[in-house]
């Protein structure tokens, strides 16, 4: 494709995308296609000769765009937000353009630099104490990864019988986690939560005594602010003392909530945070930057540095005293521009604009909560504090709530209109809405609540 061609291709793709923004609310959230739909309709070998763009966009809008999940749907309230806006998504495309790999200062010095810059700001926005210092990993599963091998590393020849503990209600991604940095996955043990899915710090405390007693080395805590199943919020104000008195290594996993700090009446959600040696968030759920953007923040990089730095001959430049390589700050040697993106973002919808973002989507969650409490045939499952409603069907048994409740989610979801999830919370089948996307409004809350009460089943 010649430059003529990429301006001509490249003013239609941005039409197009604007006008995919302007009317993906007009279909169906979730595509009618069963397993093996989209890949029957393609070649199983690569083309020999070069084709036309024009085929490649007809087969982009025939085959891959009915089996697409319509994840910017305003009526998807499934998962946590894969979020994007429109100065993200120009953000991206320049980075595509320019084709840097940011791996070290000398290799794009404006990308490094402005990463420096956005980190800072993102450090004053969500309120972390002076001291933290951040790096834009790419996705929360990765930071906690980083965190986890930074505390295997100063548990040195003691990590074959080191502890790693985190909540019940902990990310997939925290257990996972501590397998690769190295923990015996015996030695990765879930602490008991209370009536709101919150970490308990006396059952911490009594696992970490009898361990202890076992002639294990506890090495790590990973809290959580705003769980994945409910947004629960584990007490870092009681878990970090204990965390210091033990000498664990406590990384606060707060990939979705972490956004809500940016919002002053919300900013309790990491009270404690100033025990942490580490904390991420990620600006790719809940902030409008597109992914993959995750923010790690640490206390100490000196310590990251020793267990992530690499200098091998042909990376050395005569800068390197002097700068930052963030080759030395993660897992992969090479490196997106993500920060572009995010200072698009905080530029274009200022710090204001992201807090009325996040405070409208908090309310709307409360009062969905408020209707679901207020409802005979439902239970609200769980409080709801950062626009997470979780909820199920009340009547008869346990077993008979659930299949209820299963009827439901199904029901809605086969509308077309909305996409809902499950998640399971004290052994119990629950639906969840969450209402973080950007394209989400009042009234198309309303209207869920609408198909909710005509298809649940009497109590």
């Amino acid at each position: 494709m010649d430059l003529d061609a990429f301006r001509r291709h490249g003013h239609a793709m941005v039409d197009w995308l604007a006008d995919y923004l302007e009317r993906v609310g007009d279909g169906p959230v979730l595509p009618s296609v069963a397993p093996g739909d989209v890949r029957r309709q393609l070649p199983a070998a690569p083309p020999e000769r070069a084709e036309p763009f024009s085929a490649l966009e007809a087969d982009f809008e025939r085959v891959i765009m009915p089996g697409m999940t319509h994840w910017g749907h305003p009526g998807f309230f499934a998962y946590f937000p894969a979020n994007h806006s429109p100065p993200s998504i120009l953000a991206e495309f320049l980075v595509a353009g320019l084709g840097a790999q940011c791996m070290s200062w000398q290799t794009s010095p404006a990308a490094t630099e402005l990463e420096q810059v956005v980190m800072e700001w993102l450090r004053q926005m969500t309120g972390l104490p002076e001291g933290f210092t951040g790096v834009l990993q790419d996705y929360a599963s990765t930071s906690t990864l980083v965190a986890l091998i930074t505390a295997r590393d100063q548990a040195a020849d003691r990590v074959g019988r080191s502890v790693v503990y985190l909540s019940e209600e902990a990310h997939s991604s925290v257990a996972k986690g501590a397998r690769l940095a190295g923990f015996s996955p015996a030695l990765v043990k879930m602490v008991a939560t209370d009536e709101r899915f919150a970490m308990r710090p006396d059952a911490l405390e009594a696992m970490i005594a009898a361990d202890r007693a076992a002639g294990l080395h506890p090495a790590a805590l990973v809290a959580t602010a705003g769980t994945t199943s409910s947004t629960a919020i584990d007490p870092l104000a009681a878990l970090g003392p204990i965390a210091k008195r033990e000498g664990l290594w406590l990384h606060v996993d707060a990939a979705y909530g972490g956004t809500a700090a940016i919002v002053p009446e919300l900013r309790s959600i990491l009270d404690g945070v100033e025990h942490a040696d580490s904390l991420v968030m990620n600006p790719h759920k809940w902030m409008l930057v597109n992914h993959d953007c995750s923010a790690y923040f640490v206390r100490d990089p000196d310590l990251l540095l020793r267990s992530f730095s690499t200098s091998p001959e042909y990376l050395k430049t005569r800068h390197d005293d002097r700068v930052v390589n963030y080759r030395d700050w993660g897992i992969p040697l090479g490196r997106r521009f993500r920060a572009l993106k995010l200072w698009f973002v905080i530029r274009s919808y200022g710090v204001e604009g992201i807090r009325e973002l996040v405070r409208t989507h908090v309310a709307w969650g409360r009062m969905l909560a408020e209707r679901v409490e207020a409802h005979p045939a439902l239970e609200l499952a769980a409080p709801a504090p950062l626009g997470l409603v979780c909820f199920r069907c009340r009547g008869g048994s346990p077993e008979e709530s659930d299949q209820r409740s299963r009827t439901l989610l199904e029901a809605i979801n086969a509308t077309g209109e909305f996409f809902l999830s499950h998640t399971v919370l004290g052994g119990r089948y629950t639906i969840r809405v969450a209402l973080g996307h950007r394209a989400a409004t009042e009234e198309l809350v309303n209207r869920l609540w609408t198909r909710v009460t005509e298809l649940c089943p009497a109590a």
